[in-house]
């Protein structure tokens, strides 16, 4: 997918949020079990539900490869429902893979041609040579690790690094490699503060951030530090949409939430006049 494209179903649908499906076998309607698939049955409900109100779905791999072959079969499914019946909406293969050479390509290859996803999260720790094989890919999107919302971030993230916090030196360096107008960066909600010093070094890039709802991120102060004139944001929300109800009425609750969300989206936009 081209940026102009998810920048056009933004402005149209009038919201930048992006619905995490990190399901949870744990965790859906008990009734969902008796299915034969039930991930797929629960990601299909939630997809119908709530695609109105996203421009984004966001599968966290680890929760399909935790089921093995029938993860990956619910995630094939999942996929190929979304590129059928919702092919405007933009996909993210939540994996934060990052590997060199010839493995970073197999797994581009698996996740932008066999599972057909728009876009890909990496950790760039191992550089250059393990994010441009990803970038090699055309109207596909690599999203890197820039400062994430968990409280280990600060482990590495904010440490000093050539006189700058090493997440700045991320951006920075990140902008001189080979199609680097295919990355976008994750940058946790729960960093809000920090978004206007993101903006400095990438000030039209696309941003994914993560821990809007059950982690405490603030949408407006997500919005007051980092939106830009083409929105430039995908917000992401996943177990406060997932699992607003445990009962039969589970999806409908689930895009009561999304619309709720999208609705505040929408009051920010109009901020914008788009």
């Amino acid at each position: 997918m081209k940026i102009d494209q998810l920048i056009a179903q933004i402005r149209e649908k009038k919201t930048f949020l992006c619905v995490g499906l990190d399901t949870d076998l744990d965790k859906i309607p008990e009734h969902l079990l008796k299915e034969e698939d039930p991930i797929f049955a629960f990601n299909k409900a939630i997809i119908d539900a709530t695609h109105q109100f996203c421009v984004a779905y966001k599968p966290n791999i680890a929760f399909y490869e935790a089921y093995g072959l029938k993860g990956w079969k619910a995630l094939e499914r999942t996929m190929e429902y979304l590129n059928t019946e919702y092919p405007e909406v933009f996909t993210i293969a939540d994996a934060k893979r990052g590997d060199i050479g010839n493995t970073s390509t197999r797994y581009a290859k698996a996740f932008f041609e066999t599972l057909n996803f728009d876009s890909i999260t990496i950790a760039p720790y191992m550089g250059k040579d393990s994010v441009e094989p990803f970038l090699a890919f055309k109207d596909k999107h690599t999203i890197l690790l820039a400062l994430t919302s968990n409280q280990g971030a600060f482990d590495f993230q904010t440490k000093q690094v050539n006189g700058q916090e090493l997440y700045k030196e991320v951006l920075a360096t990140s902008k001189s490699y080979k199609n680097a107008e295919n990355l976008m960066y994750v940058v946790g909600a729960t960093k809000a503060s920090y978004l206007s010093e993101v903006r400095q070094i990438v000030p039209e890039s696309f941003l994914l951030v993560p821990g809007v709802g059950a982690q405490g991120g603030n949408l407006q102060e997500v919005c007051k530090y980092g939106i830009t004139k083409d929105i430039g944001l995908l917000v992401n929300s996943s177990r406060g949409i997932l699992y607003a109800s445990q009962g039969l009425d589970f999806a409908k609750m689930a895009g009561d939430k999304a619309k709720s969300i999208q609705k505040e989206m929408e009051i920010e936009l109009n901020k914008l006049d788009v």
